[in-house]
């Protein structure tokens, strides 16, 4: 998983397709970019000849040698060994742009199942290891796109559609029905679950749950003014990796308050670039949790606009480990959490190889990309719920 690999995405379906025929891995971490040690099966080598995967076969000799390298090295090794039931969260109307998560399960050839707002107050999130949120506005107000897209057909489909299911879902709006699943995907993570979320889904996730015990920003729904003391009425230990942030209720605002540190529709005086960021060197030996999270063949990832791409430092928690900031901003990127018996990542931005994706622009040809950085970081996440967990040395 080196810079001799032909196609690093592929080669976490390969690892997951291994796991899921009940052929555990090795992960070894910090070796050659993270590589995977699996069985010399028929099915693998065939499998990697068919997706392009640079697969090398190594005898026990080879096998000794490696061990011992990562043993004396800042390097570990990992057992994954139970393929994680995945869930997106995605909604069922059609959207004019794509999610860089799907994106990489269907180029990497790695199963997952559809749910939305239903599912989750069904109580069928316990089926799954494994959620990602789609770019979903969890505040209720449909990425705050009423300024610019309210005439559009998709948005005014959207919008109907979200107010109908609410209303048959016995809410009065949208707004009380976010509020409701985030606290639902809360409980999911604190029992144990696994949640990824990217863009807009990170910050407007912590907004509906810090806004859950309150009126206000359902508020603007009932055609009132937000009470202008919103902010002291949040509830900040509900929200997972944020804190003493605000609000921005206006409808006719591109902004939902001052979690995204880069503001990229709030105007050019406002908007701050999309700058590259660094993946910090955790140990895996101390520090294997945020080590998976972060192998790479690369400790710089280019940057990416989306609706959220990055946090300001001052409102992440202090119990939340920094696994990426972005250069020369005090902004982080890349984060990652616990939450009584389960773990939480926040990955800001929409697609890391499109700069500017904009509504209505095509979905990215990962062919073209078999090798992105930023990409990767989404795969280590979804195989990371099969690692057999291990215990800080710290």
């Amino acid at each position: 998983m080196d810079l001799a690999q032909t196609d690093h995405l592929k080669a976490y379906g390969i690892a997951y397709l291994s796991v899921a025929g009940g052929h555990p891995v090795e992960w070894l971490l910090n070796y050659r970019g993270g590589s995977f040690l699996l069985e010399d099966l028929p099915m693998v080598k065939r499998e990697a000849a068919r997706r392009g995967v640079l697969f090398e076969s190594e005898s026990d000799q080879d096998v000794d040698r490696i061990y011992a390298e990562i043993d004396a090295g800042n390097m570990d090794k990992v057992l994954l060994e139970k393929a994680p039931r995945i869930a997106v969260y995605t909604p069922l109307t059609k959207q004019p742009w794509d999610d860089a998560v799907t994106l990489a399960m269907t180029y990497s050839e790695i199963p997952y199942t559809k749910i939305y707002d239903k599912e989750i107050l069904e109580g069928k999130l316990s089926q799954y290891d494994w959620l990602h949120l789609h770019h979903e506005d969890f505040s209720g107000q449909y990425s705050k796109f009423f300024a610019s897209f309210r005439g559009a057909p998709w948005y005014v489909n959207q919008v109907a559609t979200s107010e109908k299911t609410a209303l048959e879902l016995g809410f009065k709006n949208n707004v009380m029905v976010k509020k409701t699943v985030a606290l639902a995907i809360r409980n999911y993570v604190e029992k144990g679950g696994f949640l990824f979320a990217m863009c807009l889904a990170c910050n407007t996730l912590d907004m509906a749950l810090a806004c859950a015990r309150t009126d206000g920003v359902d508020a603007v729904f009932d055609g009132t003014p937000p009470s202008p003391n919103l902010k002291n009425e949040l509830d900040y230990s509900l929200s997972l990796a944020f804190t003493d942030f605000s609000l921005d209720t206006d409808p006719m605002s591109a902004s939902h308050g001052d979690i995204d540190y880069n503001q990229v529709n709030a105007g050019p005086l406002k908007r701050r670039p999309a700058n590259d960021f660094v993946l910090f060197d955790f140990s895996p030996k101390y520090d294997p949790v945020p080590a998976m999270l972060c192998q790479n063949h690369t400790d710089l990832v280019k940057g990416f606009f989306g609706l959220a791409t990055s946090f300001p430092k001052a409102l992440v928690k202090k119990s939340v480990t920094v696994l990426g900031q972005a250069n020369g901003q005090d902004a982080v990127r890349y984060l990652h959490g616990n939450l009584g018996q389960g773990q939480f990542t926040y990955y800001g931005g929409h697609d890391p190889e499109d700069y500017s994706h904009a509504v209505g622009d095509a979905a990215t040809d990962l062919s073209l990309h078999k090798n992105s950085p930023g990409y990767r970081l989404i795969l280590n996440n979804i195989l990371y719920p099969a690692a057999r967990q291990k215990k800080r040395k710290t």
